[in-house]
């Protein structure tokens, strides 16, 4: 299960390492903090089943995007001590 990790085609499915990497932590996060699995268990470790909903397109990156028209944030000045 974690040999999918080193597919090139399981990295582009999600749209790149970097992504895959937000989901795996996103979705480990859910289910630590008491998520069901989309999936049966079946003695798996979170990370084996998060990699398996990837898999089966159960779960997917969603990335937040701001409404149009909307400027970003002005930058904060840092702070010196």
């Amino acid at each position: 299960m974690i040999e999918a990790l080193k597919s090139d085609e399981f990295v582009d499915k999600v749209g790149g390492r970097f992504k895959l990497c937000i989901l795996i932590q996103r979705r480990l996060k859910e289910l630590m903090d008491g998520s069901r699995p989309m999936i049966e268990r079946e003695g798996r470790s979170d990370l084996e089943i998060v990699i398996e909903e990837i898999l089966q397109d159960k779960i997917e990156l969603v990335l937040e995007t701001k409404p149009e028209g909307e400027s970003p944030p002005a930058p904060q000045a840092p702070l010196l001590a």
